[in-house]
C-alpha cells in the first residue's frame, strides 16, 4: 500500500469564508449584512482566495521534497531519442567518377504554413561508386559455375538457368567493382523464353556477396517480368557488398537464385535467356537521424568561480559526442577540451569535467564544498576568469515528431553536385519524447531497488530502459545450465509502426546497432563480475493464418476482409498482440484455436469454418506444412506473415 501524503492544511476557499463570517459575528455584531453584495464580504472572499492559493502551495511541499530526493539519488529525466531511417540519394545521371555525400548532410520534410520542417542528418559519409557490367556466369543446382561472358559478348542468348530449371540454379552478374550501399540499375535484353512463370511474382531472389555470405538485395523495380522481356531492374545493395571471386574472376558479384515455388505459384518450365546486360550506379543509401548539428556555439565567458552554469541555445540534446572547450586567454594555448561526466562524485580539483542536462541544455562546471576545517574541496577544475567557453558541436532534435512517414524526407538542405533528389523509402522509427516528471516519480523506487546494479533479470530490463527509451520491449532470459551457464541474454524489440491493418515490416523489428551498443556498454559496467552479457534481437517465428469464414447476411465482403485481417495482424503481433494486448509473450505457442477466437469476434463473421496455421520464414517468405500448433522457443516471438482469408457469403 502506498503511504498517504499528508495534507498540511485542509482548509479550502468556502471554509475560509465561513470562518471569517463567524469571526465577524463575534467581533463586530453590528455588521449584519453578510450577503455577497456587501463590500466587506467581497474583501473577505478576496483574502480567502489568496489564502487558498497559499494553502495549495503549502500542500505541494511534500511533492517538492520527493522530487528533490529523486535528484539526490541520481534520477534524471530521460532525454528525447531521435528517430532513424535510411535516406537514398539519387544521381541526376550516371557519373564516371565517385560522388561523395559528406557525413552530416541534412535532409528535411516539406515546410508548410502550420508545421516546421523535420530535419534529419546523415550519420556517416556515403560514396556513390560508379560501376559497369563486366562478367556473366551461370551455375546449376548440382554443378559448378560456368563463365558465359564470351557468349554474351557475341550477342548470343544465354540461358539463365538449366535446361530444366531447378530450385538452386543461379545466374551471376559481375560488376566492375563492389558498390556498397549502392543503388544499381541492370538493363537486361531478354526474350520471352521463361515459359510457365507468373511475371508478376517469379520465384527469384537477388543477392550480393558481403565477404562471408550472400545477402538479399531489395528490389525497387523489375520491368523484366522474371527475365521474360527487356527492361530495367533496380537493386539496393547491402552496405557490406564487397568484391569476390566467381569462376576465378574477381568482381562485384550479384546472384539471382531460383527458389522453390510456393503452393499455387507457377514455376519455370523452360529457362529464360538474356542477350545483353548494361549496369550503372544511380544512387546510394545511408542512415540518418532526426537531429540537427550545431557547431561551435559560444556559451559565454568564465567567471573564475566554481559551480558556474551555462545554457545551450537549442535544447534538447540527443545522444552523441558533446565536448566543451575553454580557451586560455592568458596562456594563449588555444582551446582545451573538457570531458562530460555523469556527476562530480569522483572528480578532483584538476579534472576538466562538466555535466550536461540534455533536456534543459544546462552545462555545469564542478562545484566547491566547504569542509569541516573551513577549507574548500573542489570537485572539478575551475576555468580561468574571462576565458571564452564554447561547445564544439552537439545534436539537437528527437521526439515523436521525427517518426515521419515513408517518402516524407524529400528536401535536400543545401546543394550537392550531381545529386538530383533524396527520399526515405521506409518510415522513420524510434523517436520518443523526453520523459515526464510523473514517469520519473514512478521510477524512483525502482532506482533504489536496483542501486544501479544488475543482479536479477528484472534489473537488466530496468537498466536497459534507462539508455534505450526507444525500445518497445526488453526481455531478459535467465542463464542456462549447460554451455550458457553464467550468461545473460537480453532481447530487445524496437518500437515500430504498422499500416492500416497493423502489419509491421520485418525490417522494423531489428534494433539499430547504436541502440544495442548503448545498452551493452551501460550494462557492462553494472553486471556482476563473471557474468557474460549478450544483447540481441529475439527470434521471430513467422506465422501465416489461412482461414475460411462465413459472413453474416448483408455484410460487405471487402469491409469484412479488412476487419478480419486487422484482427489477425493485431493479435499475432510482437508489439501489440497477445491475450493482454501488450505484445506476444515470449515463448508462448501459437494455437489454431486462438485464430478461431479472434476471427469469431469480428462483427460481421457468422461462422469460422476452417483455420490452418503455416510456419513461415520472414526472411525468405517460404512456408512450412499446415499445423494446428506452432511451438516457439523461449527466445522467440510470433510475427504475422501474409495472412489469407476466404469469405463465403450467406
Amino acid at each position: 500500500m502506498t503511504l498517504p501524503s499528508p495534507d498540511l492544511d485542509d482548509r479550502r476557499f468556502q471554509g475560509l469564508v465561513d470562518e471569517a463570517k463567524r469571526l465577524v459575528q463575534q467581533r463586530c455584531p453590528e455588521w449584519t449584512d453578510h450577503n455577497v453584495s456587501d463590500p466587506g464580504v467581497t474583501l473577505i472572499e478576496a483574502f480567502a482566495t489568496m489564502v487558498d492559493q497559499l494553502v495549495y502551495r503549502l500542500n505541494r511541499v511534500p511533492e517538492k521534497n520527493y522530487l528533490t530526493f529523486l535528484d539526490l539519488i541520481g534520477v534524471r529525466l530521460y532525454p528525447p531519442t531521435a528517430a532513424r531511417t535510411e535516406v537514398t540519394f539519387r544521381l541526376s545521371a550516371p557519373r564516371p567518377e565517385p560522388v561523395r555525400v559528406r557525413a552530416g548532410t541534412e535532409v528535411a520534410t516539406v515546410r508548410t504554413e502550420t508545421e516546421e520542417a523535420v530535419v534529419f542528418t546523415t550519420s556517416r559519409e556515403l560514396t556513390l561508386l560508379p560501376c559497369a557490367y563486366e562478367r556473366l556466369a551461370t551455375r546449376s543446382a548440382a554443378g559448378d559455375a560456368t563463365d558465359r561472358s564470351e557468349e554474351l559478348a557475341l550477342g548470343r542468348d544465354v540461358p539463365c538457368f538449366g535446361a530444366t530449371p531447378t530450385p538452386g540454379d543461379a545466374l551471376y552478374v559481375g560488376l566492375s567493382r563492389a558498390v556498397p550501399a549502392g543503388v544499381v540499375v541492370l538493363r537486361l535484353d531478354c526474350r520471352i523464353e521463361g515459359v510457365g512463370v507468373d511475371p508478376r511474382r517469379p520465384p527469384l531472389l537477388w543477392e550480393a556477396f558481403d565477404g562471408t555470405e550472400w545477402r538479399a538485395c531489395e528490389i525497387e523495380k523489375d520491368d523484366t517480368g522474371g527475365f521474360n522481356k527487356s527492361g530495367e531492374l533496380i537493386l539496393h545493395l547491402p552496405r557490406t557488398h564487397t568484391a569476390s571471386q566467381v569462376v576465378r574472376r574477381s568482381a562485384g558479384w550479384l546472384r539471382c537464385r531460383l527458389l522453390a515455388a510456393e503452393p499455387g505459384q507457377p514455376r519455370y518450365v523452360a529457362s529464360p535467356t538474356v542477350r545483353r546486360i548494361t549496369a550503372f550506379t544511380i544512387g546510394g543509401t545511408v542512415e540518418a537521424a532526426h537531429a540537427e548539428t550545431v557547431r561551435e556555439e559560444i556559451l559565454g565567458a568564465a567567471e573564475g568561480v566554481p559551480g558556474q552554469s551555462f545554457l545551450l541555445a537549442r535544447p534538447p540534446v540527443v545522444p552523441g559526442d558533446f565536448v566543451v572547450e575553454v580557451a586560455d586567454v592568458e596562456a594563449r594555448s588555444g582551446w582545451a577540451d573538457w570531458t562530460r561526466v555523469d556527476d562530480f562524485a569522483h572528480s578532483g580539483p584538476d579534472d576538466r569535467h562538466i555535466t550536461l542536462d540534455p533536456n534543459s541544455g544546462r552545462v555545469d562546471f564542478g562545484p566547491a564544498v566547504r569542509e569541516r576545517d573551513g577549507g574548500l574541496r573542489y570537485y572539478g577544475a575551475v576555468p580561468r576568469k574571462g576565458s571564452p567557453v564554447r561547445v564544439r558541436s552537439y545534436r539537437t532534435g528527437g521526439g515523436r515528431r521525427g517518426n515521419v512517414a515513408r517518402g516524407a524526407l524529400r528536401v535536400l538542405r543545401g546543394s550537392l553536385p550531381f545529386v538530383a533528389r533524396v527520399e526515405n523509402r521506409r518510415a522513420a522509427l524510434g523517436g520518443v519524447d523526453g520523459e515526464t516528471v510523473e514517469s520519473a516519480r514512478v521510477r524512483g523506487p525502482m532506482t533504489l531497488r536496483t542501486l544501479h546494479r544488475a543482479v536479477v533479470p528484472h534489473d537488466y530490463e530496468l537498466l536497459a530502459r534507462e539508455v534505450a527509451p526507444d525500445a518497445a520491449r526488453v526481455h531478459c532470459v535467465p542463464a542456462g545450465r549447460d554451455a550458457d551457464a553464467g550468461g545473460v541474454r537480453l532481447l530487445v524489440v524496437p518500437s515500430g509502426s504498422g499500416d492500416e491493418q497493423g502489419r509491421i515490416g520485418f525490417e522494423e523489428l531489428t534494433p539499430p546497432p547504436d541502440t544495442m551498443e548503448q545498452i551493452r556498454a551501460h550494462l557492462e559496467e553494472r553486471r556482476p563480475i563473471g557474468a557474460r552479457l549478450v544483447v540481441e534481437p529475439p527470434f521471430y517465428q513467422g506465422v501465416t493464418v489461412v482461414a475460411q469464414v462465413q459472413a453474416r447476411r448483408g455484410a460487405v465482403p471487402e469491409r469484412l476482409r479488412e476487419e478480419a485481417l486487422t484482427a489477425l495482424y493485431g493479435y499475432f503481433n510482437p508489439l501489440t498482440g497477445g491475450p493482454d494486448g501488450q505484445g506476444w509473450p515470449f515463448g508462448r505457442p501459437i494455437q489454431s484455436g486462438e485464430a478461431f477466437a479472434v476471427l469469431q469476434r469480428v462483427a460481421d463473421v457468422d461462422l469460422v469454418e476452417d483455420v490452418r496455421l503455416y510456419p513461415a520464414d520472414p526472411m525468405t517468405g517460404r512456408r512450412g506444412e499446415p499445423t494446428t500448433r506452432i511451438t516457439l522457443d523461449r527466445h522467440a516471438l510470433a510475427f504475422s506473415f501474409e495472412h489469407q482469408l476466404r469469405i463465403r457469403e450467406a
